[in-house]
């Protein structure tokens, strides 16, 4: 039996499923007398340091979890439960840690983007039964703004880089924690997990350690789900954002089904994009969220949900807001959610008024589940103007002259699927969701969508240039080149693709072997 410890903020479920894949039964914590019964007890931490904190005192979690951990049972933290066992976090400098461990909590200090966002390499430090059957050249998932820095290197059990090398995880005695996801980190992290599960396994060191680690580029398999006309939901695919073939919705299978393949394939992430509003469902009948469940029992990679994430009233009259949409569907397996077309109507009311209400979708659930957990949907459109100053938005000098041989254009933002354009560009959009608290950017182009003919490397550019959170490139991939060059001629963390993968026309496993050897890619 595996106590866990959940404290009612982000994705747990994948963390149970995990467990429970490997054998084990899992008891969640609903008091302190939880925590003081446990044998094994696991903390998955997720969001906010000291959103942690408050809940962990405000619950009467924190004394128990401290005499827990005095006491030399085993356990596993992950993430912010890593850092909870520090002094002092700069996120929430009014919050204490536990304290069970000399050092603080710092935001990354690099120029790279941030959050730390993907999959890298471990360094081990010092022997642990955690390494059994692992090489040293595994990769696994991190999501993180913030790290470790104890005062000593007694307890420190890997480093990864990133900028600089920096604290990834952490054993003393039978307590280890993390800052990467094992239960997000494919068959290496499984083997992890099972590991400390096993709880006889001897302490070693893996084969190899690399002397600097790097992060992976992402390649996400990305898959419109909607309802056909049958009222199946169904993974569909549209050119330019038309799905409809022959007046029918284009089918190209069940959801659950082809992100688990895609999954054993190599996929280093899973997004949903339910392209089907749902608008008169109640929230705990949302179709979108039995995907979510079923997948997160075989996928151990990020799964990120788009579409719906907004404020609506049900049929019955039952109002519920984005924050209660997002957390339903964090609770059912997902790990990000993204804003689309409410995201654009935010910034057009931020750019009108001049200031921020604190109250947008974007806001909230950034404060509650942290910036990593946001992600914003852009779908623009390229307008060719005479002029950079031909328009009051961000205008880009392009390599591709306009139907009348103009030399610039912009990108207009547009919401419904792309049927209507907005007052506001690409670049504004980007810049204007990182100040409202969005930690990564989903970069489609309309132009592109469905043309195979390759990324829109200039609108990529001029986004990436402008943030300071990851970005990731979609619409037009059509072969795995077009993957080399979106990484080796733009700054985009990650790529993400749709038709090519469900047509079987380029697999994953192809993308992968194409470029082995040419950008740093996760092992498949």
């Amino acid at each position: 039996m595996i106590t866990l410890l959940d404290y009612g903020a982000g994705n747990v479920r994948s963390v149970i499923n995990a467990i429970e894949r490997l054998g084990e039964t899992v008891s969640l914590v609903n008091s302190g007398a939880d925590i003081d019964r446990a044998e094994r007890l696991v903390f998955p931490g997720v969001g906010n340091f000291g959103a942690l904190m408050h809940t962990l005192r405000d619950k009467g979690l924190r004394e128990p979890l401290l005499r827990y951990l005095r006491s030399g049972k085993p356990f596993f933290g992950i993430c912010v439960a890593l850092q909870a066992l520090f002094e002092s976090s700069e996120e929430a400098p009014e919050e204490p840690g536990l304290g069970l461990l000399p050092g603080r909590v710092q935001r990354f200090t690099c120029d790279l983007a941030i959050p730390h966002i993907g999959w890298n390499g471990l360094k081990a430090r010092q022997a642990s039964p955690l390494f059994h059957g692992l090489t040293g050249n595994e990769k696994f998932y991190f999501v993180h703004s913030y790290h470790v820095v104890p005062t000593g290197n007694d307890d420190i059990l890997t480093t990864t880089d990133y900028g600089y090398e920096f604290v990834s995880a952490i054993q003393k005695g039978a307590m280890v924690a993390t800052q990467f996801h094992p239960e997000k980190s494919g068959r290496a992290g499984l083997k992890l997990l099972e590991n400390f599960l096993a709880g006889t396994r001897e302490a070693v060191r893996p084969a190899a350690c690399p002397q600097t680690t790097t992060l992976a580029k992402r390649i996400i398999a990305c898959l419109d789900v909607r309802a056909n006309d049958r009222g199946d939901l169904v993974v569909t695919k549209g050119d330019q954002y038309d799905v409809r073939e022959e007046g029918a919705v284009r089918n190209l299978g069940k959801p659950v089904e082809l992100a688990g393949d895609y999954y054993e394939q190599g996929a280093d992430e899973i997004t949903f994009l339910n392209i089907t509003g749902f608008r008169d469902f109640p929230l705990q009948d949302m179709p979108m969220l039995a995907v979510l469940e079923q997948t997160s029992k075989n996928v151990f990679v990020p799964l990120t949900i788009g579409g719906g994430i907004r404020d609506f009233t049900d049929r019955d009259g039952r109002f519920s807001s984005s924050l209660e949409v997002a957390s339903q569907y964090f609770r059912s397996g997902a790990d990000k959610v993204s804003i689309g077309s409410d995201a654009v109507l935010i910034v057009e009311e931020v750019l009108k008024t001049g200031r921020a209400t604190g109250l947008s979708s974007i806001e909230q659930i950034a404060r509650v589940y942290g910036n990593q957990a946001v992600v914003i949907s852009i779908d623009p459109r390229r307008v060719y103007v005479t002029g950079p100053d031909a328009v009051p938005h961000a205008v880009i000098e392009t390599r591709f002259p306009g139907p009348n041989g103009e030399r610039y254009c912009w990108y207009q933002c547009t919401i419904k699927g792309g049927r209507e354009g907005r007052p506001v560009d690409a670049v504004t959009l980007a810049k204007v969701c990182e100040q409202l608290g969005a930690g990564e950017i989903l970069l489609n182009c309309i132009d592109k969508d469905g043309t195979n003919s390759g990324f829109d490397l200039e609108l990529i550019n001029a986004v990436r240039s402008a943030v300071t959170i990851p970005v990731i490139a979609s619409s037009g991939a059509g072969s795995a080149q077009h993957f080399l060059e979106v990484f080796t001629e733009t700054r985009a963390e990650a790529a993400l693709a749709a038709g090519i993968f469900h047509r079987k026309e380029v697999p994953i496993g192809e993308v992968k072997e194409y470029l082995r050897d040419k950008v740093e890619i996760r092992p498949l």
